[in-house]
């Protein structure tokens, strides 16, 4: 039996890439400007796999022997979305980005889901999650009108709370405007922001859903459950693939709660490939320069590790990287483009400097040869004795 589990912590990025600055992200460093501003991190379970032998993290010791294998992984496809980033470490590179609008979208676009779903709009401009419900949310509640909004990513955000109208009717907003945004409109992701409460303490509740594009190719979880491989996603991963290619799902926006999950996951006995995302690094914290949250959930991760090690088995292999950079220490509250770390554990396996992979598809690569399946069409397997 044979079992991969990738843990993707999101936005936890360590380094920003050589073309940063084209996207406004030069001098983004999420881990190493994190520890930095925290004067040092305490991440014993991440430092003996080898998380501070990749760069100098302050508070997180160089190893002379680590328990992974350790290095750092570069974006191929161009942007900085957790779609590309989930779908490339998945062994899908994009040659174009997910389109923008920093301006807002285009006028007879709004028209035309003005007219689809029933209801005038608020807002269409870029804006942050918690300051366009706060701007927006009475107006919002007196006029009956859903709020749209999109960010310096490729998405169509819906806000609503859920006293005007309900999940069923957000998210049937939602895919009503997936289905109007293809072509050069396109964007990665259409996500349902549900929101609760009274002016001024409005508050984003845990029903928030992303209805991403379809990857345009076989992923690994495509290619892993058509050769008979049991796939488990767990987090947001259902919806960043299009909800296809695995056999079962837990969905959740509360890492601890996605920890719970792997644990639960891990105690299958076929053949199993297990893709959990830990969202609230990105959403929580990363986005809300929060600081103190991306340090304490970087401890309970690191708590979660530990427990998630003592259950693997010998011929299992493990993955820790993540889709992007979020730095909650830069003036931004926006995706950074960034190397993402990677550390890949097998009990018994001597660690080993994997250096600086050009693409996160090395992930998919090396999972696919690990499982002895063909049909990822990019990147290059990592380890020498993964089969």
């Amino acid at each position: 039996m044979k079992r991969a589990i990738v843990l993707i912590m999101d936005g936890v990025g360590i380094g920003a890439l050589p073309d940063a600055a084209q996207y406004g992200d030069e001098g983004s460093n999420t881990l190493v400007n994190l520890a930095e501003r925290c004067n040092g991190l305490k991440l014993p379970v991440l430092q003996s796999l080898g998380l501070g032998n990749i760069t100098d993290i302050k508070g997180i010791e160089h190893v002379p022997q680590p328990l992974a294998s350790f290095g750092k992984m570069a974006e191929k496809s161009p942007g900085k979305d957790s779609t590309s980033g989930h779908w490339e470490l998945c062994g899908v590179i994009l040659e174009k980005p997910f389109p923008t609008f920093p301006k807002g979208f285009p006028v007879d676009i709004i028209a035309r889901f003005e007219k689809m779903i029933g209801h005038e709009i608020l807002g269409n401009l870029p804006a942050s999650g918690t300051e366009i419900i706060k701007r927006l949310g009475e107006q919002h509640i007196r006029e009956k009108k859903p709020i749209v909004y999109t960010s310096a990513d490729s998405v169509f955000q819906v806000a609503c709370h859920i006293d005007v109208f309900s999940l069923g009717e957000l998210y049937s907003f939602c895919k009503t405007a997936r289905a109007l945004l293809q072509g050069e409109y396109g964007v990665a992701r259409v996500i349902a922001r549900p929101f609760t409460g009274v002016f001024p303490e409005f508050s984003r509740t845990k029903d928030r859903r992303d209805f991403s594009m379809a990857p345009p190719e076989p992923t690994l979880l495509d290619i892993a459950h058509k050769n008979g491989i049991k796939v488990i996603v767990i987090g947001k991963v259902d919806d960043l693939f299009s909800n296809r290619g695995f056999d079962e799902t837990f969905h959740s926006v509360n890492n601890q709660e996605c920890i719970d999950f792997v644990l639960s996951s891990m105690k299958e006995e076929n053949d199993t490939l297990i893709v959990a995302n830990f969202v609230q690094f990105d959403m929580d914290w990363g986005h809300r320069n929060d600081v103190e949250g991306f340090r304490k959930g970087l401890i309970e991760m690191d708590k979660g590790l530990d427990s998630i090690i003592k259950q693997a088995r010998d011929e299992d292999i493990m993955f820790i990287t993540a889709d992007h950079g979020n730095d909650p220490t830069t003036p931004s509250t926006d995706h950074s483009r960034e190397h993402v770390p990677i550390l890949a554990y097998r009990n018994g396996m001597s660690g080993q400097n994997l250096g600086t992979r050009e693409t996160f598809a090395d992930l998919a690569k090396t999972t696919a040869n690990y499982f002895g399946i063909g049909g990822i069409r990019h990147g290059k397997s990592f380890l020498k004795d993964d089969c």
